[in-house]
């Protein structure tokens, strides 16, 4: 079954303060999740939200799925030690709320990473990211792992992509996790994305070294809903923003629109 995927990302901060948030924390929430919920899709969809919106999003779902938006790559555990990770999300504090999906290796948290060192050597992204996979898998988490390579890996796409699968994967119980292919060079304004046959060509990579689900992270938007849903092999989306320019956002109807026109394109 194709899945769609909406990362919220910073929805907690007011446009008064720079974000895109128009309501309270409680009410967008709510008006997010009920939103969707009305919404007639016989697909799976799963929203991560901040931790500002998860408690109350979590107290009024009922059939979208709720998610994190990633997990510490340390946690507590039973006779160990209780953390306590001051500063940190781990999976454990997620399970605890019942949170049951999260979304790791976002190219904004791989840039967030490759600023930190280990006494002055440059951290393994990859394996930092595979460290934080295992405690969500730990804790019973579905897992959305985004790979993709930026502008100066073009041309070593395959090897940057197999190397971020391999260490990021290793060791991993594979039925929790979903691939997002982020081609990270095509995302921004005045960016081109990639075309159907070089999605459809990466996705096959993919699936040639694990037999996972792989849903596009490059932004499922209406532009690209029909492209995306023609490719038999891709199984989904991820959704973020759904306008842009002055207005930009994300808008319930403009959401309903988007997974709609996806949907067609399945016919």
């Amino acid at each position: 079954m194709k899945k769609i995927y909406l990362n919220l990302k910073r929805f907690d901060i007011p446009r008064t303060f720079g974000g895109i948030n128009e309501f309270n924390i409680e009410t967008y929430s709510e008006i997010i999740t009920k939103g969707i919920e009305k919404m007639n899709f016989d697909l799976p969809i799963t929203i991560y939200f901040q931790e500002a919106h998860l408690i109350n999003a979590l107290k009024v779902n009922k059939k979208v799925n709720i998610g994190c938006q990633s997990v510490h790559y340390l946690d507590s555990e039973v006779n160990g030690p209780f953390g306590a990770f001051t500063t940190f999300r781990t999976a454990n504090s997620m399970k605890a709320l019942g949170v049951k999906d999260t979304i790791i290796g976002h190219c904004e948290e791989r840039n967030d990473l490759n600023y930190l060192t280990n006494n002055g050597t440059t951290i393994n992204v990859n394996k930092v990211l595979n460290e934080k996979i295992k405690k969500a898998i730990n804790a019973n988490m579905n897992v959305l792992y985004c790979i993709g390579e930026r502008d100066f890996e073009q041309n070593k796409k395959y090897d940057v992509l197999k190397e971020q699968l391999l260490v990021g994967l290793d060791g991993v119980d594979l039925s929790k996790i979903t691939i997002a292919y982020e081609p990270v060079w095509a995302i921004g304004p005045g960016k081109i994305p990639p075309d159907r046959d070089y999605i459809l060509d990466i996705v096959k990579f993919i699936k040639s070294i694990f037999a996972v689900p792989v849903v596009y992270g490059g932004g499922l938007k209406k532009d690209n809903a029909k492209m995306l849903a023609s490719i038999e092999e891709l199984d989904g989306g991820l959704i973020a923003l759904t306008r842009f320019g002055k207005d930009f956002g994300f808008y319930l109807d403009d959401f309903e629109e988007i997974v709609k026109t996806y949907m067609e394109g399945l016919k």
